[in-house]
């Protein structure tokens, strides 16, 4: 962090102190609280396709920036992580019936089914 002379703060780092002070002072509902409002604001003064209009805006320069496979790469990472999350709990509500070890299962990763299956 830059300092300025006479051993004052930046703008960046008064901001950063004060934003942190808020966070510890009022907690993450506080943000959640002010963030709603924000939005039902800027609703109410440009219309609900407002909304719509700046997140197509986002999307084509996240594409630009990105690639046109970008949306996709994400897309499936997302839905095997979902996935990843069933099978988990799929498997934590199985040893919670038998109640072999108290509902816990030590569990493959991904990456250790593919090497047995590979391996087969």
């Amino acid at each position: 962090m830059a300092r300025r002379q006479g051993g004052g703060m930046t703008v960046a780092e008064a901001g950063r102190m004060g934003g942190r002070l808020v966070s510890e002072k009022y907690g993450p509902e506080f943000y959640e609280k002010i963030g709603k409002k924000g939005g039902s604001s800027t609703a109410s003064k440009y219309g609900p396709e407002f909304f719509g209009r700046i997140g197509k805006k986002g999307g084509k320069a996240v594409t630009a920036k990105y690639g046109p496979g970008h949306f996709e790469k994400i897309g499936r990472k997302g839905g095997q992580k979902v996935a990843d999350l069933i099978e988990r709990a799929k498997a934590m509500e199985n040893g919670e019936r038998s109640g072999a070890d108290g509902g816990e299962r030590a569990e493959e990763t991904k990456e250790e089914r593919e090497e047995t299956s590979a391996g087969s």
